[in-house]
């Protein structure tokens, strides 16, 4: 595996930092590098590249708005000084955010995403998976599908309890989507807001799931789910 990547910054020293850490990655090439975004647009508009690290505050044009403008997307990890993200780019699916001056640990960190991400969308297996990925909160989150307790509808979003977890991770994705990435031996829905892990039911009484701390209704379209599980 060999991941073709580009890198686009109007400040020198920030190139050469992606430059010199990316070397240390065999599973990355560097193909080339850009000063202004307008160049680094055209050039990505001819070539295909699997990884683009980008600024997002360029005086040309912003990161975002030169990402939004390719058609055939590669893995986005931006690079910005800045802590708080335009909420556009939650939409563009990052990879990651690198927040700068970037150290080698964390840059680390998001390519061993990228790369993750790209045997996950590439490599043809047998089985079924053991993990989902999701973007949530400006980057991609890798999930066990073992971790997760339910998954909760919220119209165009989705929430997605896992165990021990303080939060459950909310992510741009229609149930459906959640739905047809997770094994149906492991999973079931239960009311069309909510799909649940088999193994995670601890009750059922009076059409209400009970799992381990909460309890969820069964929607009168999936109460032959009820006969099954009593088998």
């Amino acid at each position: 595996m060999q991941l073709k990547c580009v890198a686009i910054d109007d400040e020198p020293l920030a190139l050469q930092i992606i430059e010199k850490y990316v070397a240390e990655y065999p599973a990355l090439t560097l193909v080339n590098t850009f000063e202004d975004a307008i160049s680094g647009g055209e050039y990505l508009k001819r070539n295909k590249v699997d990884v683009l690290f980008i600024d997002i505050n360029m005086p040309d044009i912003t990161g975002i708005d030169l990402v939004k403008s390719l058609e055939d997307k590669p893995m986005i990890i931006f690079t910005t000084a800045y802590k708080n993200y335009a909420y556009e780019g939650y939409e563009l699916e990052a990879v990651d955010y690198l927040l700068k001056p970037i150290n080698n640990m964390r840059f680390g960190a998001a390519v061993q995403k990228a790369i993750g991400y790209y045997q996950y969308k590439h490599t043809d297996t047998s089985g079924e998976d053991d993990f989902l990925y999701v973007h949530s909160e400006y980057r991609l989150i890798k999930i066990n599908i073992k971790d997760i307790e339910y998954i909760e509808s919220m119209q165009d979003y989705i929430k997605i309890h896992t165990l021990g977890a303080s939060k459950p991770i909310l992510t741009l994705m229609p149930l459906k989507n959640a739905i047809e990435k997770l094994p149906s031996a492991k999973f079931i829905r239960i009311h069309r807001s909510f799909v649940v892990a088999r193994d995670q039911i601890r009750s059922i009484h009076n059409r209400k799931v009970k799992l381990t701390e909460v309890e969820l209704p069964v929607g009168t379209n999936y109460t032959d789910f009820i006969k099954d599980w009593h088998k």
